[in-house]
C-alpha cells in the first residue's frame, strides 16, 4: 500500500505546532506497519541544509508553478523516509512559512499553497515509478488536493484530509478564484463557497473520501456550533466519513531515561526511579531564578500564547496561587497582550514566575521535566501534546475537559487511575479550585508519587495511530477496487 503524505511543515526541520511533530512522526511508524509512505513538502531551506543528497526529479510546468518554473526535488531524511520537494522560485524560503514579521498572512499564500496542492494532484506528470494508492493532505494547506483530483482523467488515488485544528481554514476573497486553476463550478455551496469566500479546508472536507481529526472527542465536538467553527453544518454531512484518530508522540524524542536536554535521568518502573525527576526540578528552578520556599509546587506552560489555550484566564488564577508560595515556568510566544501579561505577572513575583517568550526545544524538555504539573487550560484543544510529554515526564497534566485533552487525562477524584486533574468550565475561580487541588495532593508526596507512576504508564507512542490509519487506508482502497 503506497501513501502520500502532504504537509506544509515537519519537525525538526520547519514546525510552528503540532501538525509539524505528527508529520515528523507518524510515517516512519506507518513504515513499520509495512505502509509505503513518502512526503510531499514545499522545498524548505531547512530542509534542503539538512539531507545529505538532493536530486531533481522533474521540472514541472502548469498554472500552479509561476512564471518562474518549478521543479521536484527528491531526498532521504535522517530517519529514511523518502520525500519529495516541491521547489519554486521565492514561494518557500521565507523565515516563517505562513506569516511574515509583523504576524500577517503571506499575501500569495493562496498561491504557494494551492501549487502544493496542484503537484500532489498531478503526481503521475512528475513519478512514474511510484503510484500512491492514497493521497493523505494535512490541515487546509492540503484541502484542494480533492478538487485538483477531480479534474485528473483516469484513476485516482483515495484520498484523505486530516484536520489538526479547524480554527484554521485558509479562507480567501472569492477574486482569487480565478488564479487557482479550478472550474467555475467548484466556486458552490457544494465545494470551495464559504460565505462568499474562498476556504479550503472546506475543499478537503467536502470532496475528500475520508475525513480524520486527531482525537475521537474533538471528532465529535466539530460537529457541533461551539466548537466547529463554521464548518459543522459540511461535517455534519459527512459525518460518516469522519473518524478521531488520537495523535501519539515520539518516544524517542520524548524520554526522560534518555533525554539529553535534562539534568537527570529517570523513568517510571518504580517510585524510588520517579523521585530522581528531583535534580530536573532544581536545575529548572536554578535556570531559571527562581526563589521557592522548600517543597513548593512548580506549575509549568509550553504553548502558544492565544486566546485558544485559555492563558487569559490562567494569569488571573495565578493571582490566588502565587499568594501561597508556588511557582510557574513559562515559555511561549503569541498575542501581544497576553505577552505582555505574563511579563507582567513575572515582574509583579520575580522569585516565583519566569518567562521566556519564543520557542526553545531544550527549555521546553526542561520545564517539561523540571515542573510538578503542566497546565493546559484549552477553550478548545484538537488533541494536545503537552499533556502527553507531561504523563510520559511524570509531570501531571491538568486539563480542561475539551478535545483529546478529555481523552488523554484521566482526574485524580477516580484515586486508583489518575493520571492528572481535569476541570469543565473555563473560569477563573474552577481553575483555581483545580490548581488548589493539585497543590493539596502534591503535599501528600506518597500519592502524587503514585499519581506520577500512573502516567509514566500511558502509552501514547506512536504505535497506536499508526495501525488505526492502516485500517482506515485499506478500507478506502478495498472500496476502490
Amino acid at each position: 500500500m503506497r501513501v502520500l503524505f502532504v504537509a506544509s511543515e515537519i519537525y525538526p526541520y520547519v514546525k510552528t505546532g503540532g501538525l509539524g511533530d505528527v508529520v515528523g512522526a507518524l510515517p516512519p511508524e506507518l513504515i513499520k506497519h509495512n505502509v509505503d509512505v513518502r512526503l510531499l513538502l514545499p522545498a524548505y531551506g531547512e530542509i534542503l541544509d539538512s539531507v545529505e543528497k538532493v536530486t531533481t526529479l522533474k521540472t514541472l510546468s502548469g498554472p500552479l508553478y509561476s512564471k518562474k518554473g518549478a521543479r521536484i526535488l527528491a531526498c532521504t531524511l535522517a530517519d529514511g523516509v523518502k520525500v519529495y520537494l516541491l521547489d519554486i522560485e521565492g514561494y518557500y524560503d521565507r523565515p516563517n512559512p505562513y506569516v511574515d514579521k509583523a504576524g500577517k498572512d503571506w499575501p500569495d499564500n493562496h498561491l504557494r499553497f494551492a501549487a502544493l496542492c496542484y503537484a500532489a494532484a498531478h503526481i503521475a506528470d512528475w513519478e512514474n515509478d511510484w503510484v500512491p494508492d492514497i493521497i493523505h493532505g494535512h490541515d487546509w494547506h492540503c484541502g484542494l488536493i480533492p478538487a485538483y483530483l477531480r479534474q485528473v482523467q483516469g484513476p485516482k488515488p483515495a484520498t484523505v484530509a486530516t484536520i489538526h485544528n479547524i480554527a484554521y481554514q485558509g479562507i480567501f476573497p472569492r477574486r482569487l478564484m480565478a488564479e487557482l486553476a479550478l472550474p467555475a463550478d467548484t466556486y458552490n455551496i457544494n465545494g470551495l463557497e464559504y460565505y462568499g469566500q474562498i476556504s479550503f479546508l472546506k475543499s478537503g472536507l467536502y470532496y475528500s473520501d475520508a475525513i480524520t481529526t486527531v482525537s475521537p472527542q474533538y471528532a465529535k465536538e466539530i460537529q457541533l456550533p461551539e466548537y466547529g467553527c463554521g464548518m459543522q453544518d459540511v461535517l455534519k454531512i459527512r459525518s460518516v466519513a469522519l473518524q478521531g484518530i488520537l495523535n501519539g508522540i515520539d518516544p524517542d524524542v520524548w524520554n526522560p531515561s534518555t533525554d539529553p536536554h535534562i539534568a537527570g535521568h529517570y523513568n517510571g518502573r518504580t517510585l524510588k526511579e520517579i523521585r530522581n525527576k528531583a535534580a530536573c526540578r532544581a536545575a529548572l528552578l536554578a535556570q531559571c531564578k527562581l526563589n521557592l520556599r522548600s517543597k513548593r509546587m512548580v506549575f509549568g506552560v509550553v504553548s502558544r500564547l492565544v486566546e485558544q489555550k485559555g492563558l487569559d484566564v490562567l494569569l488571573d488564577a495565578m493571582q490566588v496561587i502565587l499568594q501561597q508560595g508556588a511557582g510557574l515556568a513559562v515559555l511561549g510566544a503569541g498575542d501581544a497582550e497576553l505577552e505582555e501579561g505574563f511579563t507582567r505577572l513575572a515582574k509583579e513575583w520575580p522569585s516565583q514566575v519566569f518567562v521566556f517568550h519564543g520557542y526553545d526545544e531544550t527549555l521546553a524538555h526542561r520545564i517539561i521535566a523540571g515542573v510538578d504539573c503542566i497546565i493546559v487550560p484549552s477553550r478548545f484543544e484538537p488533541c494536545g501534546l503537552v499533556q502527553l510529554y507531561g504523563l510520559r515526564y511524570g509531570t501531571l497534566p491538568l486539563v480542561r475537559r475539551t478535545g483529546g485533552l478529555a481523552d488523554t487525562v484521566i482526574d485524580n477524584k477516580d484515586k486508583s487511575a489518575s493520571t492528572g486533574f481535569v476541570f469543565d468550565n473555563l473560569t477563573v475561580p474552577e481553575l483555581a479550585y483545580t490548581m488548589q487541588r493539585a497543590i493539596n495532593t502534591y503535599n501528600d508526596k506518597t500519592q502524587w508519587a503514585k499519581l506520577q507512576k500512573n502516567a509514566m504508564a500511558q502509552n501514547f507512542g506512536w504505535s497506536r495511530a499508526a495501525g488505526e490509519y492502516k485500517v482506515l487506508y485499506k478500507s478506502l482502497t478495498k472500496s476502490r477496487t
